[in-house]
């Protein structure tokens, strides 16, 4: 048996406690594993309620800040959110990583080495939360968490706050936060993850696209063999990147011709050498479309794919959801357009799912598979949805 709890308070105080308690029926609720997911606004970081919350709870308790939130019947910015996962039939190794401001690859593969020492077989999901580290890209995450756990499917959330230089994005673990440690939670046994990914409609993409021909992580030096500030000169939109904001409205589908579905990057602007500096890794030989973000394009995809989910919902247990934060922005004055729009789907049905929603600063999910292997992707401007 699986039972999927939510809960989440707007009190930065010590009503949160309570609240969450008493939201989660935890006298009532919990059976031989449990594993509390966590998001939350930075302030309940620096007030201390966070860790006063996660320290009353008898399980532990992993995530990251998210500058807004949703549970369903509660949606909102400055708020504090757990999804409690309580199972007969699953196992939770959780850990957090040491310091990853160097040697960051060893490190996590010698933390998932030593998490899944001793337990048979390959972990049914691994569950994934990264900081917001300027010196890497979710994709060096997404990469060394994939070669350590053979193929695993990974799902999660990079940390993002509200601030302008995202300092308060920090991973969670127990009530403690990093701003450069991995928190993640292998997940053994009977859980049967679906995922669902929803990202720029192909229409909106630009006519041109061209071919990535000098790229190193996450900077891009050369577009067809030139300077690649030369490529979106020539479609007028070099300006765009004098500013972040106007950027979100112009996000990269990348190709990597190799029969997986297409991913969404996001640029963060020209580096002193007017190269293309983007927050994931965009490889060479890769084809790079630039598309438009529109609001209406992001209620049609996500309420498509909330569709899609609902009918293949049958006995599922929780849904647990993360989207760009880029999609709220496009939102303007009604960020919670999305958040809302999914839970009034779901109420619709008189589904009985427990959702959790937070927002990301780039999201981690597998897109397809081969040889039984997951194809784990790091995602910019995306909603992506694990039904388990």
């Amino acid at each position: 048996m699986t039972k999927t709890i939510v809960a989440s308070t707007f009190e930065n105080n010590e009503k949160a406690v309570d609240e969450i308690l008493s939201g989660l029926e935890i006298k009532e609720s919990l059976l031989k594993n449990s594993l509390g997911i966590i998001a939350c606004h930075k302030d309940f970081v620096t007030s201390g309620v966070m860790k006063k919350v996660c320290d009353a709870l008898p399980f532990d308790v992993i995530g990251a800040i998210s500058s807004l939130q949703s549970t369903g019947d509660k949606t909102g910015k400055v708020a504090l959110s757990i999804m409690l996962i309580t199972t007969d039939e699953a196992r939770f190794v959780n850990v957090v990583t040491p310091s990853l401001e160097d040697n960051f690859e060893q490190k996590i593969m010698d933390c998932y080495k030593q998490a899944a020492t001793g337990v048979y077989g390959r972990a049914s999901l691994v569950l994934a939360y990264w900081p917001f580290m300027y010196q890497y890209s979710g994709d060096d995450c997404i990469n060394a968490l994939s070669v350590a756990s053979y193929g695993a499917p990974c799902f999660g959330t990079i940390a993002v706050d509200d601030s302008d230089d995202f300092s308060g994005s920090f991973t969670i673990f127990n009530g403690e936060h990093y701003n450069d440690r991995l928190v993640f939670s292998l997940v053994f046994g009977n859980i049967k993850p679906k995922f669902y990914i929803a990202n720029i409609s192909l229409d909106k993409m630009f006519e041109k696209s061209a071919k990535v021909t000098k790229s190193s992580g996450t900077v891009i030096s050369e577009i067809d063999s030139r300077p690649a500030f030369e490529f979106f000169e020539e479609l007028g939109i070099l300006e765009a990147f004098d500013s972040v904001k106007s950027l979100l409205v112009l996000p990269f589908l990348i190709d990597f011709h190799d029969n997986t579905p297409m991913v969404a990057k996001q640029a963060f602007g020209l580096t002193v050498a007017k190269r293309i500096q983007c927050n994931g890794t965009v490889p060479e030989g890769s084809t790079l479309h630039v598309a438009t973000n529109e609001r209406t394009d992001i209620l049609n995809t996500t309420g498509a794919k909330v569709d899609e989910f609902l009918k293949e919902a049958g006995e599922a247990n929780g849904l647990l959801i993360y989207s760009c934060i880029s999609r709220s922005w496009v939102m303007g004055d009604r960020p919670h357009d999305e958040a809302d729009l999914i839970n009034f789907k779901i109420n619709e049905l008189g589904k009985k799912l427990p959702t959790f929603i937070a927002y990301s600063g780039g999201e981690i999910c597998p897109t397809t598979s081969f040889n039984d292997k997951a194809i784990n992707r790091f995602h910019n401007n995306t909603f992506v949805a694990c039904l388990f």
